[in-house]
């Protein structure tokens, strides 16, 4: 998310918010990765508090985890971490077309069965209830409209396996939305919103979730985020 003094307020998400958002990650694509890069180590340290308690539920050699994460972009760094633990197979979601080809090839190296790419909108997603040991999404569920988000909060609840741990970061910020019209890139319009840090976690309780960990957090690009560990 950029500095707040350069975002503009909106009420009501666009309408073609979703074709605007997979435009520009299209377009942002080279860009966005080399930042994501330098901007690596919070996702990778909050993606080692899950895998321990994803690997300590599973401890015995050849228990197959089930991970869906949504908003993969290229692969790097999480999926590719994730996929270095043997045993877990990744379901990869992103409304980029072009990250999803990124992604392939940088993933490659684990082998096609290891993870199951799905290109487009998360809230076109369908999946049965109990279908995952765990669900990722960094910087990617605060893209919808806030309803969407509400919404989205319960169906990751009913994806998750019983035991299984959900690992996403949330807009610590009480914000109906928020529009960027060039965010690292002349053609990176950018929208995000969020219900901030109460309103979040009592949605997350209120699937049956158990918090585990919600830390509100300052990153590296002058924005806060609430990082939620929960377990189903």
């Amino acid at each position: 998310m950029p500095e707040r003094l350069a975002d503009q307020q909106v009420a009501v998400a666009p309408a073609d918010v979703k074709a605007r958002l997979k435009e520009s990650y299209d377009a942002i694509a080279p860009a966005y990765n080399s930042w994501t890069d330098q901007q690596s180590s919070l996702r990778l340290e909050y993606l080692e508090k899950l895998m321990e308690k994803l690997l300590a539920a599973k401890p015995l050699a050849g228990q197959m985890s089930l991970v869906l994460e949504l908003g993969c972009g290229c692969g790097q760094p999480v999926t590719d971490r994730l996929l270095t633990t043997p045993d877990v197979f990744v379901t990869a979601n992103d409304i980029s077309s072009v990250q999803i080809e990124i992604a392939k090839e940088n993933l490659a190296k684990h082998g096609r069965d290891r993870v199951t790419f799905v290109e487009g909108d998360m809230m076109a997603l369908e999946f049965s209830e109990n279908s995952f040991d765990a669900i990722v999404g960094m910087y990617s569920v605060i893209h919808l409209p806030r309803e969407e988000q509400s919404e989205m909060i319960r169906r990751l609840a009913r994806w998750l396996k019983p035991g299984g741990f959900l690992l996403v970061n949330f807009a610590s910020e009480n914000m109906p939305g928020v529009v960027m019209e060039k965010w690292l890139h002349e053609k990176g319009w950018m929208y995000w919103s969020g219900w901030g840090t109460e309103a979040t976690l009592e949605k997350l309780k209120e699937t049956g979730l158990e918090i585990l960990i919600k830390d509100v957090i300052d990153d590296e690009v002058d924005a806060e985020f609430l990082w939620v560990l929960a377990k189903k």
